[in-house]
């Protein structure tokens, strides 16, 4: 779709005084709608996912984004992020719970209702809201007054959701307080959601005319017949989105804990180390300790100190291995790009084509480091006493049974042979046991 059309459908301000009310798109024919799909639960990695798509729909003029649901809730950080994302969102986002069988679970309520328009698939189903601990631990066990100052925080946050958008505030209550859960159908006859739908362009048709608040204005969707475009993840959020699954984040992080504690009391091993090392800073992105980006950069710095130690510790490659895999991890998470076929765009953030060949180089530079280092390991002595063997002098005072002395290397030298050697004769040192040393004749 060219850039005039594309902007033709997004109208961000309403008439002033006239009481007309203005439509997303002129007609439906020309108009883009985005569809982005989450079958996941809701983490910073879904979280950036939802956000950028919602970014990139606004930059594109899209007429709305379509949020299709699946979801059985997550971390209450990144669904407030998504929640506010939508909010402030300049085009219409319905959310669509789908297909058959999906559910939006904790989470993915304050989601749903979150949207501009709320939409269910036939045998879907939403609620159950109350907040649990990481693992699906009930709050309530880690203290009565922290649960209680977290569940009246979560209902004043569904409050507010319910309030901005007129959805059945009862009931939105009772899935935070009581765990309550709902059909579709029921949905739609309480009042919680705006339209039961069975497909995609269902949804469109049945939203038709619809009018909705986006910012301050009331616009009128015309989305019947819109054409569609489908936005998948980037590999950095693909990566994010399947380590940030609080049951993954919480093994990454035992596995990480265990890995050093395993290198403290029992050092040299390596490998258990360099393990629990990217996996702890892989949890604590998880767990939203750290931002992605800053997650990526220490990867990165990670993994050049790994391969530098390669140069001093003899660990067979498991250092050199580790800080490969941080780097490369590290690289993906530290810059991200809008379009999930980034492979041949250059026009944002970092390039596969630059990552992958600015490793190599980082590698290669190390690999050949680690070369003059072993060719410097192995080769001859040339100072000291060890770097006295193999070398030729010349006899000062003949050699007999009580020895004599030879010039070598510089400097003069008590020496003992197995026979006679006059003066004046080459010699060649054998050996130099303390301040002697042997030698025989050279030739």
């Amino acid at each position: 779709m060219s850039k005039s059309l594309s902007t033709a459908v997004l109208v961000a301000v309403s008439v002033g005084g006239t009481g007309e009310v203005p439509a997303i798109g002129e007609s439906a024919k020309g108009a883009q709608v985005s569809i982005v799909e989450l079958v996941s639960s809701i983490n910073p990695g879904s979280t950036d996912f939802i956000l950028r798509s919602i970014e990139a729909a606004e930059r594109d003029g899209d007429a709305a984004l379509i949020l299709k649901l699946d979801t059985p809730g997550g971390l209450v950080s990144s669904t407030r992020e998504i929640v506010k994302g939508i909010m402030n969102a300049k085009i219409p986002v319905i959310v669509y719970v789908a297909p058959d069988g999906a559910h939006a679970g904790s989470a993915g309520v304050f989601i749903t209702l979150s949207g501009h328009v709320a939409a269910m698939s036939p045998g879907t189903n939403i609620g159950a809201a109350h907040p649990v601990g990481i693992g699906g631990k009930d709050v309530e066990k880690e203290g009565k007054d922290l649960a209680k100052k977290v569940e009246n925080d979560t209902v004043a946050f569904m409050e507010s959701i319910v309030e901005k958008r007129g959805r059945n505030k009862d009931w939105a209550v009772k899935a935070v307080r009581e765990s309550v859960s709902i059909t579709a159908s029921a949905a739609l006859e309480n009042g919680v959601i705006d339209v039961v739908a069975t497909s995609i362009e269902d949804l469109l048709r049945k939203i038709d005319g619809r009018e909705v608040t986006v910012g301050d204005s009331r616009v009128t969707l015309k989305t019947a017949g819109a054409s569609l475009k489908t936005r998948g993840m980037t590999l950095r959020q693909k990566i994010t989105n399947t380590f940030s699954d609080p049951n993954i984040a919480y093994i990454l992080f035992m596995i990480g804990v265990l890995g050093i504690l395993m290198e403290l009391y029992h050092p040299g091993v390596i490998f258990p180390g360099v393990a629990g090392g990217i996996c702890i800073i892989l949890a604590f992105i998880s767990f939203q300790v750290l931002p992605i980006n800053y997650g990526g950069l220490l990867l990165i710095l990670l993994g050049l100190a790994l391969l530098a130690a390669e140069l001093y510790v003899t660990s067979y490659g498991v250092l050199g291995i580790g800080g490969v895999v941080a780097m490369l991890i590290g690289s993906l998470l530290l810059v991200d790009r809008l379009d999930p076929a980034f492979w041949f765009d250059k026009e944002f953030g970092i390039s596969i084509w630059t990552i992958v060949p600015t490793l190599l180089v980082i590698v290669g530079f190390f690999l050949f480091l680690a070369f003059v280092v072993v060719k410097a390991m192995r080769r001859k002595p040339m100072t000291g006493k060890e770097g006295l063997v193999g070398e030729i002098g010349e006899v000062t005072t003949a050699i007999g049974r009580q020895g004599g002395k030879v010039f070598v290397h510089g400097e003069y030298w008590f020496a003992e042979a197995e026979t006679e050697i006059m003066a004046g004769s080459k010699v060649k040192v054998l050996e130099v046991n303390g301040m002697v040393v042997k030698v025989e004749k050279e030739g």
